[in-house]
């Protein structure tokens, strides 16, 4: 005994609802896992503003200042980026010379406190320490690491427009920037505030990146990305399970193909460096997601896309499908497949699948239907029109017109036709009905008649002569129909037919 078929069973209002809300859920995990992934791939190039917190404008050579939490704080280990030694230490320099000058202290010291500190052993010991360590990094760029060496070079500019000399040097520069005689000449407390605002920032966006086993920088978003791979792993298994248990003919592994575009969101492409950008295909099943979730509408840019998709392929698609069809028929011919086909020799047996003769029952019932179904109907119609024309012809004849003449013979035309026309009719009729009655042996003699037909026909055909000019003739039509047919398909605008094919579609879903 067969098993019955799997029914999908019709989900209630609930249920939707329910099954509506799981959709937005996961869509919305899933965009907050595109976010981070966005997040992670553009935080290197972007960690300044990070860091800072600073927008610049260069039209306005302004600077924008956003709140912000400490993000580089938080996710700088997440890419393996430590504070560089060099550039730390540079700054910590700095910052004991402020504190020994008290700069940094509340209540902040008089001038001449300062200057006198300014002019102290330890404060000429820092200040020898900061010429060291400047020289130092013009000459070794830490910031090479980084790929920040645009910004040492953007610090030797502002220090060179801030301190000019002749040699135009920036080591020349930092030397006499930090030395106690410039300092005490131009004001200690501008040059440090100029340090501050325009130097420091820059020597704050240095860090130091460490290199793995592998070659790469190291990165460790997998560990944030690896919960979310796991979560989207499990849905997409339950998913694809209960999708094959609904559908019969359906299996697991044609449902993993069915939601072919939640790979992207479980693949571990962080796990591999140079694959990482492949994170960004989580775009696709994202956006699906929010599509499904009725989150937002797709249905026109899918319509766009489509559009656009099948008037690319469109043309040559119909191209190629006809002119193959073509060249199948020519090869047909020029292998002798018409002589065969025509003398019923050497073909392939043709499959029957009930055992009836399809086309001699069409016509049977085609026949039958219109002797006795639709002749009795417009009988009256084709006996008027036939006494039309008879009428007609017997008018026009010179003998009719001389015995028209006669005395007696004035309505004897029409009598004549009338009556002519009924036993026309009737004959036909009769002899209609007569052909459509059983008669095994007209049949066989019928058969008979067309079998001979055939095989004389397909004789004479398979003369060499004639088989090679039929097939000459045949394959040059088809080689004409060819290129004529691709001429005037190439000639035709499949916008325009599409845009032909989606007012139609609007018309009837009206």
């Amino acid at each position: 005994m067969s098993s019955l078929p799997k029914l999908t069973p019709i989900k209630t209002k609930t249920q939707v609802r329910r099954s509506l809300w799981f959709e937005r859920v996961m869509a919305l995990i899933a965009s907050a896992n595109l976010a981070l992934v966005l997040f992670d791939l553009s935080y290197i190039s972007l960690r300044n503003f990070w860091l800072q917190g600073r927008i610049k404008i260069p039209l306005l050579n302004q600077t924008i200042q956003v709140p912000l939490p400490p993000i580089a704080k938080w996710y700088d280990p997440f890419k393996g980026i430590e504070p560089n030694r060099d550039t730390q230490k540079y700054l910590e320099t700095v910052d004991n010379l402020e504190r020994q000058l008290g700069l940094i202290q509340s209540p902040p010291l008089q001038t001449q406190e300062i200057l006198s500190r300014l002019r102290s052993r330890q404060t000429a010991e820092i200040i020898e320490a900061l010429r060291l360590q400047s020289e130092e990094m013009v000459d070794t760029n830490p910031f090479q690491v980084a790929n920040k060496t645009g910004t040492l070079e953007k610090i030797k500019n502002r220090m060179r427009d801030r301190v000019p000399n002749q040699e135009n040097s920036a080591k020349q520069s930092f030397r006499q920037f930090w030395s106690q005689d410039y300092l005490d000449l131009n004001g200690v407390r501008g040059e440090l505030i100029f340090f501050d605002e325009e130097i420091r920032p820059l020597i704050e966006t240095n860090y130091y990146r460490p290199i793995g086993e592998n070659g790469e920088f190291i990165d460790r978003f997998w560990k944030i990305d690896l919960p979310f791979v796991i979560l989207f792993g499990l849905e997409f298994l339950a998913r694809t399970w209960l999708i094959s248990r609904r559908h019969t003919a359906v299996s697991w592994r044609d449902a993993m193909l069915w939601r072919w575009y939640d790979l992207f969101l479980v693949l571990p492409f962080s796990l591999v460096p140079f694959l990482r950008y492949g994170l960004l295909l989580r775009i696709i099943p994202v956006t699906i997601r929010l599509s499904q979730a009725e989150l937002i509408d797709l249905e026109r840019i899918q319509k766009q896309i489509s559009q656009g998709f099948v008037a690319t392929i469109a043309e040559d698609l119909t191209e190629v499908v006809v002119v193959r069809v073509i060249n199948q028929v020519q090869g047909s011919i020029r292998g002798g497949d018409l002589a065969r086909w025509l003398s019923q020799r050497d073909v392939r047996p043709y499959i029957d699948l009930n055992n009836t003769d399809e086309v001699a029952a069409l016509t049977t019932l085609m026949t039958q239907l219109v002797v006795y179904q639709i002749l009795p109907k417009i009988r009256p119609d084709l006996e008027a029109l036939l006494q039309h024309n008879l009428e007609k012809v017997i008018k026009q004849s010179p003998a009719y017109q001389s015995l028209e003449k006669l005395p007696g013979l004035i309505g004897l035309q029409h009598q004549l036709t009338e009556q002519l026309t009924k036993e026309i009719i009737q004959a036909v009729y009769d002899g209609l009905n007569a052909a459509m009655e059983e008669d095994p042996v007209g049949d066989q003699l019928l058969k008979q008649l067309i079998e001979h037909l055939s095989e004389a026909l397909g004789t004479e055909i398979q003369g060499k002569q004639t088989l090679q000019k039929i097939q000459v003739l045949l394959t040059d039509l088809l080689e004409e129909v060819k290129i004529n047919y691709v001429e005037r398909l190439s000639e035709e605008d499949f916008e325009e037919i599409l845009e032909q094919t989606r007012a139609i579609r609007h018309i009837a879903q009206q």
